[in-house]
């Protein structure tokens, strides 16, 4: 049931194509690539008065790490670049298996469906390239 949710989540994020596009006028625009499976994106993010207004999208890259951003998008828009900083760390360190407490994970919302690719070493980049491509850019906001 749970392996049939989390399929489920990760094609639906995978496809969507509501936040896989160009900002008119983005704030900060970060490029993240995964050499070893050829995922690259370039988020782009419109911050004012320190919160996420809108963030969006482009590039390709494996199911997982298109999932991945989109779940980030829907997740940082809205937050204070505080919020956002500290919620990126902390999905790299639930990827990490540093923090497994579920009720700590629940502020990753649907993120916290990729909790077990901790468990799969080599889809650990994909999954966290967007993150760290957000948490890069937010370090220059």
């Amino acid at each position: 049931m749970l392996e049939e949710i989390y399929t489920e989540l990760l094609a639906e994020h995978s496809q969507s194509a509501e936040n896989r596009r160009a900002l008119v006028n983005p704030t900060l625009k970060e490029h993240g690539h995964n050499p070893t499976c050829g995922d690259d994106i370039t988020l782009e993010l419109e911050i004012s008065d320190g919160v996420i207004k809108d963030a969006a999208f482009t590039g390709g890259g494996c199911a997982i790490s298109q999932a991945s951003t989109d779940m980030m998008i829907e997740l940082m828009r809205g937050k204070s670049v505080a919020e956002a900083k500290k919620l990126a760390e902390l999905f790299i360190a639930m990827i990490k298996g540093e923090v497994t407490d579920n009720a700590e994970l629940e502020q990753l919302d649907e993120a916290i469906a990729l909790k077990n690719i901790s468990n799969m070493p080599a889809r650990v980049k994909c999954a966290t390239l967007a993150w760290h491509t957000l948490d890069t850019a937010l370090g220059k906001a």
